[in-house]
C-alpha cells in the first residue's frame, strides 16, 4: 500500500496543472499580504464587524480571500484531474492492472489529495502567523468575534482550531468532489458539477452557506452562532465515502 501510495503522491506532482495551481496560490499568498498592508492592516469578521490586524489574529484572516481560491478553483481542479481525468484519460486501466482492491484505491487518492490540502493549509498558517508578527502590532491579548479577552495561548489554539474547521470544510467538499468526479462523464462537467453543488447548496438550505461564506461561518462555529456546521460537514464526509467506495467498487473501470 506504502508503494501504490507514493506511486499516486508522484503522479499528482508529474501534473502541469498540479505546479501551476501551486504557484498561482503562492503569488496569491504573496498578494494576500500585500494587500494586508495596503489597507492598513484590516479585515473584517463579517460586513458588520471590521477588525484591526495584530500578532495574535492576523493568521485565520488569510483564508478570507484564499479560502475562495482553494473552494472554487484549487481543490475542484486537483479533484477532477485526479479522480475523472486518469479515468476519461485511460491512466486507471494500468493502475488497476495491479493486485490491489479498489476501495483502497479511492482511500490512497482520497488521502493523498487530503495531505496537499492539510500541507497547503499549514504553511498558510505559518506564513500568516510569521507575517503577523513581524508586520503587525505584537499584543499579549486579543479578542476574535463573540468571544471575549483571550491571553496568548488561548488566541494560539483558538487559530488552530480555526484552520482544523477550515480542514474539515475543505475535505467535504474534497470528498463530495470525488464522488460527483467519479459519476461525470468526463473532466468539464465535473468542474461544473462541483461548483453547481457548491452554490446549489446555498438554495437547498442556509445550512450549506459555509462553502460560500467559509471564514464568516468558521467564526461564527468558534462565537457559539452556528451548531450545524460541523456535524453537517462530517455528514457530508462520511456519506459521500460511502458512495464512493460502492461506486468504486461496483464499477466496471475498464470499459
Amino acid at each position: 500500500m506504502k508503494n501504490v501510495w507514493i506511486s499516486e503522491f508522484e503522479r499528482m506532482f508529474k501534473r502541469k496543472k498540479t505546479w501551476v495551481g501551486l504557484f498561482v496560490y503562492l503569488f496569491l499568498l504573496g498578494f494576500e499580504c500585500l494587500f494586508l498592508y495596503g489597507v492598513g492592516g484590516q479585515s473584517f469578521y463579517d460586513p458588520d464587524h471590521v477588525v484591526g490586524l495584530n500578532s495574535l489574529n492576523t493568521a485565520p484572516f488569510f483564508l478570507r480571500e484564499l479560502g475562495l481560491f482553494l473552494i472554487f478553483v484549487l481543490i475542484p481542479m486537483f479533484v477532477v484531474d485526479s479522480f475523472n481525468g486518469e479515468y476519461t484519460s485511460g491512466a486507471y486501466r494500468l493502475v488497476l492492472l495491479r493486485p490491489q482492491g479498489r476501495a483502497k484505491l479511492f482511500a490512497i487518492k482520497w488521502s493523498v489529495q487530503g495531505v496537499l490540502i492539510f500541507g497547503l493549509l499549514v504553511f498558510t498558517w505559518l506564513a500568516a502567523t510569521i507575517y503577523g508578527y513581524l508586520v503587525f502590532p505584537n499584543v499579549t491579548e486579543v479578542s476574535f468575534f463573540n468571544t471575549g479577552e483571550l491571553q496568548s495561548s488561548e488566541a494560539f489554539l483558538y487559530v488552530l482550531t480555526f484552520y482544523a474547521i477550515a480542514l474539515l470544510i475543505l475535505l467535504a467538499i474534497l470528498t463530495i468532489g470525488s464522488l460527483i468526479s467519479t459519476v461525470m462523464p468526463n473532466v468539464i462537467l465535473s468542474y461544473i458539477g462541483i461548483i453547481g453543488f457548491l452554490i446549489g447548496g446555498l438554495y437547498v438550505s442556509d445550512h450549506f452557506s459555509f462553502f460560500i461564506t467559509f471564514t464568516d461561518s468558521i467564526f461564527q462555529v468558534l462565537g457559539k452562532q452556528n451548531m450545524t456546521l460541523i456535524p453537517l460537514a462530517f455528514s457530508i464526509v462520511l456519506i459521500s465515502a460511502i458512495l464512493n467506495v460502492t461506486i468504486w467498487t461496483k464499477r466496471d473501470w475498464m470499459e
